[in-house]
């Protein structure tokens, strides 16, 4: 053994430790990096899936009007835009739901109403929305019933439905 193979046998040894925990630092930060990845795929689906409803929506709150007072029937203006995440989880967790649906298509006039729709400006002043989502029962003459700013569960949708005062939330 000459001199020089116990300097390279000695740089093998602490190059050895070295690599190991390169190693375990390359692996901790992949699976960090992964794992976030995921976390971060599954949060975006959450906020911005939206599936479909069997909830018969109007999209015009002076034609609904008309149809409420034909058919003697309160409405529920569901005040949302396009970047709201909490009307999004309100779509998936309240609207889609099968029971909520079929009430609100057998006893109410359903309008949904975008806020930056320059057509609902009328609409959206008469009922003082000032953020999204804002859920507004009334009668058939869009006297205000029931107003509730926010997002809430089917439950609490269920509530706001058979509430017998007039109320109103801030």
């Amino acid at each position: 053994m000459t001199p020089d193979d116990s300097v390279s046998n000695a740089s093998s040894l602490t190059d050895a430790p070295t690599n190991a925990s390169r190693k375990r630092f390359f692996h901790f930060w992949r699976c960090f990096w992964l794992a976030f990845l995921v976390i971060s795929l599954g949060y975006a689906w959450y906020c911005f899936y939206v599936p479909t409803n069997r909830v018969a929506w109007a999209d015009d709150f002076d034609t609904a009007q008309q149809q409420a007072v034909a058919e003697g029937k309160p409405m529920v203006l569901f005040f949302t835009s396009q970047w709201c995440v909490p009307c999004r989880i309100m779509k998936r967790t309240v609207w889609a739901d099968d029971q909520v649906s079929a009430v609100v298509n057998e006893s109410l006039i359903p309008v949904t109403i975008d806020v930056h729709d320059t057509q609902a400006a009328a609409t959206i002043d008469r009922y003082r929305v000032k953020a999204t989502p804002v859920t507004v029962v009334t009668d058939s003459n869009g006297n205000v019933l029931q107003w509730k700013q926010g997002g809430i569960s089917k439950a609490d949708f269920l509530d706001l439905l058979v509430g017998e005062k007039p109320s109103t939330d801030s």
